[in-house]
C-alpha cells in the first residue's frame, strides 16, 4: 500500500476521509504515493488558524521573518538534488531542469528573507501647519497561494516567500498533479519557527479544494497561477468577497527571427523556448515567426535540432524531452497535432506517441510550417511540445503577427539590428520582451507577469510583490507645541 500524506493545517498533519494517488509520468506503474484531500471542514480550520497567526505574525520583528525565509532558502538549495529527483520522478521535467527549479525555489526565498529587512515607508509634511504624515505598508492578513503543476516548487515560491515576508499567513493549495513534491515543500516551511497556522498545506483537486479556499470568506488575497479559464473563475469567486486577486493565467508567446539573424543562435533561442520542459511552460514559444528570406534555411536547421532531442525518462539524464504530465495531458498534445494537419500545416517532424519502456505519457517534439495565425493551433495555448512556424514577409509584418494574440505573457526576437531590437522591445505587446534569447527564462529579482489576458493585478516577483502582498496605511500627526 502506498504511504498516505496528510495535510498540514493549524500546526498539525491532518488527515483526510478522502485521497487521491499520484503516479510518475515516465513509468505509470510507479506510484508516488497517496495523499490526503481537504474538505470544506479542512478549509475552515486552516483559514481560522491562519487568521489568528496572522496577527502574531505581524508583530514579529523582521529579523525572525528573515531568519526563517533564509532557513527556508538554504534547505531547498541544499536539498536540491534529492527534491529535483522527486520533481522530475513526479512532473516529468528532464532531471537537470528539476534541480534547477528547486535551486531557484531557494534563491526566491532568499531574496526575499533580505527584503524583510528593507523597510520602505513614506515622510510628508502635512498641508496643515504642525501636521505630519507617515504612510506605512502592512500585511493584507491571509493569502490563498494556488500554484499550478508545471513549476510546482519554483511558482509556489515565489508567492509563499513574498506573502511570509511581507507578515502575511499563508493557505497553499498546489496542484492536484505534483502533490509529492509539494508535501516535501511543506514539509521544510512547517518545521521552522512559525505559529501555529501561519502556514497551511491544502492538497486536493480544484474543483472541490481549491474553488472552496477562494470563495472563502475568511481570505484576504488570492494568488492564482493556472489557466484563463480557471482563472476567471477565480476572479469572479475573489470578486464576490472583495477579495484582492493576483492571476498569472494562458499565453501564446510567439518568437520573431529576422532576416538579418543568426540563424544557428535563432534555432537555439527556438528549440530552448518551444521545447524546454517538454514544452509545458507559460512562458513557451510555439508561435516561431520567421521572415521569408531565411524561413528555408532557419526551417531546415530547426528540424535537424528538433529531431535530435532525446525523448526519454525524467531521470534519464540524456533526456532533453521528458514525458507529459499525465494521460490527459497526452490526449490533448495529440489533439493539438491531429488540429495542426487538419488545418493545412506541413509536418515536419515529430507528434508521434512513443512507446517506451516502463510505460509512459510520451510523444516526440512537433514541429509544422506553413500555419497562419488565424489557426487554432496559433490561437489556443497548448502547453506542449509543438511549434507553428508563421512565414511573414517584414519585420513589420513579423510584430504585427507577434501582437495579434489575446495573449500578451512573453515575446521574443533575434536579430542584429540594434534598432529592430530596440523598437521590437518598445512595441512588443507583452510583459517580458526578449531579444536574443528564448522567451522562456526569467530572473528572480526582477518583476514577472504578462498583459491583456494572460494577467491580472500587480506583478510577481522582485521587490514589485510587495504591492499585492502589503496595504497602505497613511498616518496623521499633530505633535503639538513642546513645553
Amino acid at each position: 500500500m502506498p504511504e498516505t500524506h496528510p495535510n498540514f493545517i493549524a500546526g498539525s498533519w491532518v488527515d483526510s476521509a478522502t485521497h487521491f494517488l499520484s503516479y510518475n509520468p515516465s513509468d505509470v506503474s510507479d506510484c508516488l504515493g497517496e495523499f490526503a484531500a481537504a474538505d470544506a471542514a479542512s478549509v475552515d480550520r486552516a483559514v481560522e488558524a491562519a487568521q489568528s497567526a496572522a496577527r502574531e505574525w505581524r508583530g514579529c520583528g523582521p529579523e525572525r521573518r528573515q531568519a526563517v525565509l533564509s532557513d527556508i532558502g538554504a534547505e531547498l538549495k541544499s536539498r536540491s538534488g534529492e527534491l529535483g529527483r522527486l520533481l522530475s520522478r513526479e512532473e516529468g521535467k528532464p532531471l537537470a531542469e528539476g534541480i534547477g527549479e528547486v535551486y531557484r525555489a531557494g534563491q526566491f526565498f532568499d531574496y526575499f528573507a533580505a527584503e524583510t529587512l528593507r523597510q520602505t515607508g513614506e515622510k510628508a509634511d502635512s498641508v496643515r501647519a504642525g501636521v505630519e504624515i507617515d504612510v506605512q505598508r502592512e500585511p493584507v492578513g491571509v493569502v490563498a497561494v494556488v500554484s499550478p503543476w508545471n513549476f510546482p516548487v519554483a511558482t509556489a515560491s515565489w508567492k509563499i516567500a513574498p506573502a511570509l515576508a511581507y507578515g502575511n499567513a499563508v493557505v497553499w493549495k498546489p496542484a492536484e498533479d505534483t502533490p509529492a513534491v509539494s508535501h516535501e515543500v511543506a514539509r521544510i516551511c512547517a518545521s521552522r519557527d512559525l505559529p501555529a497556522g501561519l502556514f497551511n498545506l491544502l492538497m486536493g483537486p480544484g474543483e472541490g479544494t481549491g474553488d472552496v479556499l477562494v470563495r472563502h470568506p475568511g481570505i484576504h488575497a488570492v494568488s492564482f497561477t493556472g489557466s484563463l479559464e480557471v482563472g476567471r473563475t477565480i476572479a469572479a469567486a475573489a470578486a464576490a468577497n472583495l477579495t484582492r486577486f493576483q492571476l498569472e493565467m494562458g499565453s501564446k508567446n510567439a518568437l520573431l527571427v529576422t532576416d538579418d539573424a543568426d540563424i544557428e543562435l535563432a534555432v537555439e533561442c527556438a528549440v530552448s523556448g518551444a521545447y524546454s520542459g517538454t514544452g509545458q511552460k507559460c512562458t513557451a514559444s510555439s508561435r516561431l515567426v520567421v521572415q521569408r528570406a531565411v524561413h528555408d534555411e532557419f526551417v531546415d536547421k530547426l528540424k535537424d535540432a528538433v529531431s535530435a532531442l532525446k525523448v526519454g525518462a525524467a531521470l534519464d539524464e540524456a533526456t532533453r524531452i521528458g514525458p507529459v504530465v499525465s494521460a490527459r495531458q497526452l490526449q490533448a498534445d495529440l489533439h493539438y497535432v491531429d488540429l495542426a494537419r487538419a488545418e493545412g500545416c506541413t509536418h515536419i517532424t515529430g507528434g508521434e506517441r512513443l512507446e517506451i519502456e516502463p510505460e509512459g505519457h510520451y510523444m516526440s517534439p512537433a514541429l509544422f510550417i506553413h500555419s497562419t495565425n488565424d489557426m487554432r493551433v496559433n490561437r489556443e495555448e497548448m502547453f506542449a511540445p509543438i511549434a507553428c512556424v508563421i512565414e511573414v514577409d517584414s519585420y513589420e509584418e513579423g510584430l504585427a503577427v507577434v501582437n495579434d494574440t489575446e495573449y500578451g505573457l512573453t515575446s521574443g526576437i533575434v536579430t542584429r539590428s540594434l534598432a529592430r531590437a530596440a523598437h521590437f522591445r518598445r512595441n512588443a505587446e507583452t510583459g517580458c520582451v526578449m531579444v536574443n534569447l528564448p522567451t522562456a527564462g526569467t530572473d528572480y529579482h526582477v518583476p514577472f507577469g504578462g498583459r491583456k489576458h494572460s494577467s491580472f493585478g500587480p506583478r510577481e516577483q522582485g521587490r514589485h510583490a510587495v504591492e499585492f502582498y502589503t496595504q497602505m496605511k497613511t498616518g496623521y500627526i499633530r505633535a503639538g507645541e513642546p513645553h
